[in-house]
């Protein structure tokens, strides 16, 4: 049943691992209804977005390829509050997906890593001049933020630190979206880390990993098995502390998601990470 506390969401990407999880969390929420589920895949076509993620009974939502009719659709309905998009898609398309649905006055919730700094800075501009609130969040697990808190403290008293970043095979980009926030959150405290005592030689292009700001650099590793892992790992003469959160099932990112879809409701421009709303 709706009304007019309802939030109707969108999932783009509803045929994918986050995205099923998504439709679950959604369709179980009083005070949320799955209003489209959206996904290019051709084998899915026309599937039930609820049988599809498991779901003991039909969601009566097709999967279809069509994100702009069903942005439009929400759009028009007024019985509800203002629609949210969740995508969890391909860094190809997401500024894309991004910019149609603030177009179209739905909110976006965005999971789908790879937007450049660029990309981010005309979303926000975008965001910002249609008073539409957005939020592009690299990792929805709360125990990552408190990863992220944790490094930062660590980094006022080390001076070293390196990250790595483990995911399963099907994941497009690299570094991870999280890798990179870290990265950045640690380069915010105004040091520079990992002074050379020697001139380095890479034997092999890339055995170091990517050199992020302020000397900071993070390794990529790929692997079927593997859903996403984080170590950021600080040295000193005599120690070693290393920080680490594991994934072992998506749904613990399920609160997180479900916390933006609430919070997004509050916002008018585009904000970046889950701590912001915390």
């Amino acid at each position: 049943m709706t009304n007019q506390n309802t939030i109707p969401v969108i999932v783009n990407g509803a045929a994918g691992k986050m995205g099923r999880e998504v439709v679950k969390a959604v369709s179980q929420s009083s005070d949320m209804v799955l209003m489209g589920a959206i996904d290019t895949s051709p084998q899915h076509q026309g599937k039930d977005a609820g049988e599809l993620a498991g779901l003991s009974e039909s969601l009566e939502v097709p999967i279809t390829n069509q994100l702009e009719p069903m942005l439009g659709y929400v759009a028009g309905e007024r019985q509800m509050q203002p629609g949210v998009m969740v995508d969890f898609t391909h860094p190809d398309g997401v500024y894309d997906n991004i910019r149609s649905a603030i177009a179209y006055g739905i909110r976006p919730v965005v999971g789908t890593t790879g937007l450049s700094p660029a990309q981010l800075e005309e979303l926000g501009d975008f965001a910002e001049k249609a008073s539409t609130g957005c939020l592009v969040i690299p990792n929805f697990s709360i125990g990552m933020v408190l990863l992220q808190q944790a490094a930062i403290a660590a980094s006022q008293y080390f001076d070293n630190v390196e990250i790595i970043e483990l995911h399963h095979n099907q994941k497009a980009d690299a570094p991870s979206g999280t890798a990179i926030q870290t990265a950045q959150l640690l380069a915010q405290m105004g040091k520079t880390f990992n002074s050379a005592l020697v001139e380095e030689t890479e034997k092999i292009p890339g055995a170091r990993g990517s050199l992020a700001e302020e000397g900071i650099r993070i390794h990529s590793i790929r692997l079927p098995g593997l859903i996403a892992h984080q170590e950021v790992i600080f040295g000193a003469p005599g120690q070693i502390y290393t920080l680490r959160h594991d994934t072992s099932d998506r749904s613990c990112y399920m609160p997180g998601v479900l916390l933006a879809i609430r919070k997004i409701m509050s916002l008018k421009s585009l904000v970046y990470g889950l701590e912001k709303i915390l």
